[in-house]
């Protein structure tokens, strides 16, 4: 993978921070505003390529894959133009603002033989991959909590009127998309698209801070918690009618799960890396470098189930 990355804020630091492991991956460029800290991040992490303009970017013919990693309100024009450049893309959630801007990403790849993929960690981690084939266990589901909240650093400043990019309405900011988005994963990817859903957020300066998403199944019912305006408090708890799976720790890494039925408790840890980010960029590898358009179909159909429920509970918020 000749990787181009879109951005260079916190989440770029992160993915760099363990991208020496993954060989495969050849780190040729990398497009943001701040010449410094593209110098910075070139020099550290040996980024054969910097650039200020995203055009000038997508012109390099030895970049075949582009990870878009800036503001959510961004997403689309990087990821569309990255495509109609002809390079595969991996674009971090949420996908966009709005379900039908993905689908016509989704379009226009196919269009051009190309790969996009929504990069989202906790599909990936093995975890997470081993509650999906333990559901069965734990009898029939009657109830599902899932909760992410971490007070974030800046709200103080926030309230005062400083606004960062994950508070500014105006870049598709707010808890929803930031934190709320990762448990709307982690249940779809389990139980797949519900019958409804509703979200009630608390509002502040005009963006959702925290809120309560409610998913209604056939069967059972899930709430979905997720605060940045509260102090830290994670976990999901699946309830069934013969034993239990509950994780302890955000739902971006699943760090562990417990499972409990017939009075028997097991704590379990299968993730591979310490690393959240590790098993889904492993995976996009092996995805792109085999053009794997089967998974990606299959991955489509999951972020576009993902992506009707955040759009509606963003029409809410308005």
């Amino acid at each position: 993978m000749n990787l181009g990355i879109v951005g260079a804020g916190m989440i770029v630091k992160d993915f760099l921070s363990f991208t020496h492991e993954l060989p495969e991956i050849k780190l040729e460029a990398i497009v943001a505003r701040n010449i410094e800290n593209l110098k910075n991040l070139q020099s550290m992490y040996n980024i054969k390529e910097i650039f200020t303009d995203l055009d000038e970017c997508l012109s390099s013919p030895s970049i075949d894959t582009i990870y878009v990693t800036v503001p959510n309100n961004l997403h689309y024009s990087a990821a569309k133009k990255a495509l109609e450049a002809g390079k595969n893309v991996i674009c971090e959630k949420p996908f966009t603002l709005d379900y039908h801007e993905t689908v016509e990403l989704f379009e226009l790849a196919e269009s051009k033989n190309l790969i996009l993929i929504e990069a989202i960690t906790n599909q990936y981690l093995p975890n997470y991959l081993e509650i999906k084939e333990n559901l069965s266990k734990i009898g029939n589901i009657r109830l599902v909590e899932c909760n992410f909240s971490q007070l974030s650093s800046r709200y103080e400043a926030f309230k005062k009127g400083i606004i960062a990019p994950v508070f500014d309405k105006n870049q598709g900011g707010g808890v929803l998309g930031d934190l709320n988005i990762y448990n709307i994963h982690f249940v779809v990817g389990l139980f797949g698209v519900p019958k409804n859903s509703e979200y009630y957020p608390n509002i502040v300066r005009e963006v959702d801070t925290s809120g309560i998403l409610i998913l209604e199944y056939d069967e059972f019912k899930v709430v979905c918690i997720a605060a940045k305006d509260t102090y830290n408090n994670s976990y999901a708890n699946i309830q069934g009618d013969k034993g239990l799976i509950k994780v302890i720790g955000t739902l971006n890494e699943v760090p562990n799960y417990i499972i409990k039925n017939n009075e028997v408790e097991m704590k379990v840890n299968k993730n591979i890396h310490k690393h959240r980010m590790y098993s889904e960029f492993k995976k996009f590898i092996d995805v792109i470098d085999n053009k794997d358009f089967d998974f990606m179909q299959k991955q489509k159909v999951h972020s576009l189930a993902v992506m009707e429920i955040f759009d509606k509970s963003r029409k809410q918020i308005n």
